[in-house]
């Protein structure tokens, strides 16, 4: 069996004593560079029945179509929508994730974000550094409300976080129940009531044809003027247009992004210009315990995969 990582950043792989693991199942290939076009992703896979796609390159359907040797996609990380899943369902192709392996840091990331815009550290960090002493009034999390939308793995640790912090939360997701809310005690609201209510809105929803600009004009409008928005999801569940419209014009009080619709930003790219605005290069899972947990839960799926009892499927 050959095995294809074609895209191994920040060297998760190359890094790891894990990597004799996956030499142990088969012939390895990694590339430490990304593959950023479909032709250097065909070429790179060339002959691959395994692809352990780390930076999440572009699975499209033309690429699928050169690869009549690949059977399994094992993806690093949680969301998979680099990956054409309807392609792969018709070609017989497996689809793995890592669900879960990240939640807890992730959630720290959220909250993390949030506390850096109501307290304008960054701001703060520049000020200082040039000699400034500014003692502007910032914000606090402590007695406000948390909104939470998305309640997987991430969005469960996100609730717990924002209930340390004193923060009163409700929640909202695509399939609320009276039991997900007894176990996750929290109370699931209406998106328009969460949005209309709350001081901060944690985002930590992967991207599909539901989530897909969820939030637009229409439901930033209902937020507060000083309410703040983070998103440890997926740019595109923002309408970022929408977004960045609202934060110039001071219709929310600030965001906290830690992805974006385009990746890496685009150079000139409104965002950066905002000072109400903290910006992260979308790396809240990229701890080394974090890393090591999904690339372990990686090989498994490899492992099982070619036992024929495959877990973690998407397709």
């Amino acid at each position: 069996m050959i095995i294809v990582v074609p895209d191994d950043i920040p060297g998760i792989v190359a890094d790891s004593n894990l990597e004799q693991e996956l030499r142990e199942l088969g012939k390895l290939r990694v590339y430490d560079s990304p593959a950023d076009t479909e032709s250097l992703l065909v070429e790179r896979l060339a002959g691959a029945d395994v692809a352990l796609t780390i930076a999440s390159s572009n699975f499209t359907e033309a690429v699928l179509g050169e690869c009549p040797q690949l059977k399994h996609i094992a993806s690093f990380g949680i969301g998979v929508n680099h990956v054409d899943l309807d392609a792969c369902r018709k070609r017989g192709i497996t689809v793995t994730n890592t669900p879960a392996y990240s939640a807890a840091i992730v959630a720290e990331k959220a909250i993390a974000l949030a506390l850096a815009v109501a307290h304008r550290i960054p701001r703060f960090d520049r000020a200082v550094r040039n000699g400034e002493w500014p003692q502007e009034v910032v914000g606090q999390l402590h007695g406000k409300i948390l909104g939470v939308i998305g309640t997987g793995p991430i969005g469960q640790r996100v609730i717990v976080l924002g209930k340390s912090l004193g923060m009163e939360v409700v929640a909202w997701t695509l399939n609320p129940s009276l039991q997900r809310a007894r176990d996750y005690q929290v109370a699931f609201v209406s998106l328009e009531e969460l949005l209309s209510s709350v001081d901060v809105v944690s985002l930590q929803l992967p991207l599909s044809p539901l989530s897909e600009n969820l939030i637009g004009p229409q439901q930033l409008g209902l937020m507060k003027p000083s309410a703040i928005l983070v998103n440890v999801g997926r740019g595109a569940v923002v309408n970022e247009d929408a977004l960045v419209d609202a934060l110039q014009n001071g219709r929310i009080g600030g965001a906290g992004l830690d992805v974006f619709a385009t990746e890496p930003l685009p150079p000139g790219h409104p965002l950066k210009n905002l000072d109400n605005v903290v910006l992260a290069p979308h790396n809240a899972a990229n701890t080394p315990e974090a890393n090591r947990a999904g690339l372990a839960i990686a090989i498994q799926n490899i492992r099982d995969w070619q036992k024929g009892t495959p877990g973690n499927l998407v397709a």
